[in-house]
């Protein structure tokens, strides 16, 4: 298993979902050897985890988000600071090192988005082992609907035409990357991600956010938004439709906790929409007050132009709020009582969110709808549906009966 990241040491959902995936298929009886491109403590015993450093690296320092350039220090002393692109280089090196220290050991190479794909064709050629590609998003995603960095698409496009089976985490993920690449529908195989409804921390009962616990006291109400401030993620939009909320429902807070490239660009928007007493940033946050961002909020609103799936739409739900997502993401497809807007109508995104601020008995059964689905969200069906493909592709790899 190749991956870029797992929590603690995680920017987003990425390191999430590998976790939450490698504990469901370790319990199915799967031996994972997990590969990161840096070296850290993450406390699991269901599987091994090894750094892909070669011999000449001595430590890595990474950015505050994991797709910057990265400070490698080698042994012989020196120091680089090592853009994305090197970084993959190195860890296609090291990934393949490790895989010619244990020629017979695995029966599936399974690599995680683009930044693994190199290190998995790699790894594939070392081995003799098929490789599954596991699609978490693709660069117009991360372009926000726009064609993004070519070397970028130059990797998935090889990767998807070489790898023995690709992976998806929604139907409309799969869509995109049949129309992007030319892959015939037949290679991609669905997975969507999933959450384990009793695996929430629980939640304190005095909230982080005490302003706003002050301010619902008297009557507001608030709209919270958890995820990167990136293009991808359509924020511009929300605020935009947040003018319109303010001018209906004035007692209206919008609570937006990440952070990304796009920070000051978005504070700068909600000044000059004159947002600025409603509009409240706060950066990244984890643990307790990354949990009471969701508890502190009537409704969550994730407007992404392309988000292939959302696993925040299901934490929002686990710790008490109901949700409306942009009809463009993955997660709309399991969450079927989910509100749901085109990305693009911001007009309908502010009656929406407007009419849930102003009926609390509307905001309530909206919530009651999506939660009995959320009940019935295991990754132990996510692990049954990956446990078939590899032992598919691993059997026709090794000329066995399937």
């Amino acid at each position: 298993m190749l991956g870029w990241e797992l929590p603690p040491h995680n920017s987003g959902g990425l390191g999430v979902a590998c976790y939450q995936l490698c504990k469901a298929l370790a319990k199915k009886g799967a031996d994972i050897d997990f590969v990161l491109p840096y070296r850290a403590d993450h406390g699991i015993s269901f599987m091994r985890i090894t750094a892909a450093h070669p011999q000449s690296v001595a430590d890595v320092q990474r950015a505050g988000i994991a797709y910057d350039s990265a400070r490698y220090t080698f042994t012989d002393g020196s120091a680089k600071n090592l853009d994305i692109f090197d970084q993959q280089a190195l860890y296609e090196q090291g990934v393949a090192d490790i895989a010619r220290t244990r020629p017979q050991a695995y029966d599936v190479v399974h690599a995680h988005d683009w930044l693994t794909f190199r290190a998995g064709l790699r790894a594939r050629e070392v081995l003799g082992c098929p490789l599954v590609v596991h699609v978490h998003s693709i660069e117009r995603d991360r372009a926000g609907g726009n064609s993004g960095n070519p070397m970028v698409r130059e990797i998935e496009g090889l990767t998807f035409l070489l790898a023995d089976r690709i992976v998806a985490v929604s139907e409309h993920t799969k869509q995109l990357i049949a129309q992007d690449y030319d892959i015939p529908l037949n290679k991609i195989s669905v997975v969507h991600n999933s959450i384990e409804p009793n695996g929430l921390d629980p939640l304190d009962p005095d909230n982080a956010y005490r302003y706003l616990a002050a301010l619902k006291a008297q009557g507001y109400r608030v709209v919270v938004n958890v995820g990167r401030l990136t293009i991808q993620k359509g924020l511009p939009n929300l605020l935009h439709a947040a003018r319109d909320v303010v001018a209906r429902a004035p007692k209206t807070m919008f609570l937006l906790v990440g952070s990304g490239e796009q920070y000051f660009e978005l504070i700068q928007l909600a000044a000059d929409l004159g947002l600025s007493r409603n509009v409240i940033f706060t950066s990244f946050q984890r643990g307790k007050r990354w949990r009471d961002a969701y508890a502190i909020g009537d409704l969550f609103v994730m407007p992404s132009i392309s988000e292939p799936f959302g696993l925040t739409a299901l934490e929002a739900v686990g710790y008490g709020t109901p949700v409306l997502v942009s009809k463009q993401s993955g997660v709309a497809e399991v969450l079927r009582n989910a509100l749901t807007v085109n990305f693009w109508d911001t007009r309908e995104l502010a009656n929406k969110i407007t009419a849930v601020m102003q009926n609390d008995a509307l905001r309530n059964e909206l919530h009651a709808g999506v939660y009995q689905e959320f009940q019935k969200l295991t990754w132990d069906d996510s692990a049954d549906k990956l446990m078939a493909t590899f032992r598919r592709h691993a059997c026709a790899a090794s000329g066995a009966a399937v």
